[in-house]
Parts: structure tokens; C-alpha cells; sequence
């Protein structure tokens, strides 16, 4: 069966990520075609990377490291929860994917964000990185407002909008995850792979 992880972006105290989360896999539950479990980056204590080498040379030589990048390499698939901190993802996300480099190769992910312009810068800097990891990320994404989907700013309350745009987006990325499976198993070879 597909997996596909919900992973939180964020650590700090207060944090509203692992509410959306968890808010995404009672609506993911719903599908049939994938598994979905939370992966919460708070739960593995990265320290800021500092590792003598890059992960695509080799594993990280940390025990938090290489227990995280082990649970990144179970899934198929992603979604990432990503709030919006001074327009971009925060630091403890990207700490967390600079870890990674063969665990989120030729795999898929798909976005619920929120911030003051519903995440939206954000999730195109994230787009960025993804891009340069190898990871196919679908159109279709989740943007929320603080101003709309949260009540004074600190209570999780999504709106109808923001709750219709989930099976949309969970649909692109179980299809772009399936596909990327094949690309993994090398039924098709990425562009430029054999140049």
C-alpha cells in the first residue's frame, strides 16, 4: 500500500502545525487508495545540521539524523504542513530536509499552509527546495489564512474553502506518488538520468 506521511513544519511552543495535521489525516483517512501517519519533526530533536558531509554522499552521523531520515524513507509520499514564518518555511523545517537527499528522491508531495497571505510565499520557497531534492510537488494546494481559518489568530477553525481545497490536493499527490513508485522502480528514467 502507498504511504504517505503528514509532516508537521514546525517545533516551536504554541505551534498550530500538528492541529493541521492531524486535521489532514481525519480527511485523508477517508481514501482508500493510501496509508497516512503523521510524522512530527518535533519528535526527533534534529540538531541544527551540521554534518561533515552532505546526505547525498552519505548518511548523517547522528543518531537523531539517521533516526529521522530512516522515518522519511518509509513513505512514498509527503504533505507538509507549512507555516509561514518572515515569508518563508521556518528554520526547523528546513533544518529537517537538509538531512534528507535519497529518503525524498523521485517521490511526491503535496501542501497545507497557512500565514498571513495563506502561506503562500512559503510554500513556493518550499517548492523550491523540493524541486532541487528531486521531488515532484502538485499544483493543487491547501492555502489558509490567519485572518479566516484561525479564530484570534491561535484557534485552528477551518473554513469551508480550505477544507474542500484537501481532496483535490490529496488527489493530484496520490496519483503523482504512485507515478513517482514507478520512476523509483525504473519502469521510466527521469529526464537527463542517462545523458
Amino acid at each position: 500500500m502507498t504511504k504517505i506521511a503528514i509532516v508537521t513544519g514546525s517545533v516551536r511552543p504554541g505551534r498550530q502545525s500538528l492541529n493541521v495535521a492531524n486535521w489532514v489525516k481525519s480527511i485523508a483517512d477517508r481514501r482508500s487508495d493510501a496509508e497516512f501517519e503523521i510524522v512530527d519533526i518535533a519528535d526527533f530533536n534534529l540538531p541544527v545540521w551540521g554534518e561533515a558531509m552532505p546526505p547525498s554522499y552519505g548518511p548523517a552521523q547522528s543518531a537523531e539524523g539517521q533516526r529521522w531520515a530512516a522515518k522519511m524513507a518509509e513513505f512514498d509520499g509527503f504533505v507538509f504542513v507549512v507555516s509561514e514564518y518572515n515569508h518563508s518555511i521556518t528554520g526547523a523545517l528546513k533544518n529537517a530536509l537538509d538531512y534528507l537527499a535519497p529518503e525524498v528522491n523521485n517521490k511526491a508531495a503535496g501542501f497545507v499552509s497557512y500565514g498571513s497571505a495563506g502561506g503562500a510565499r512559503a510554500v513556493e520557497h518550499l517548492r523550491a527546495i523540493l524541486s532541487e531534492m528531486q521531488v515532484a510537488h502538485v499544483r493543487n494546494a491547501v492555502l489558509m489564512s490567519l485572518f479566516t481559518d484561525f479564530e484570534n489568530f491561535s484557534v485552528f477553525a477551518p473554513t469551508e474553502p480550505a477544507t474542500a481545497a484537501v481532496e483535490p490536493m490529496l488527489e493530484q499527490l496520490t496519483a503523482w506518488t504512485k507515478a513517482m513508485e514507478a520512476v523509483r522502480a525504473g519502469q521510466f528514467s527521469p529526464v537527463g538520468a542517462n545523458a
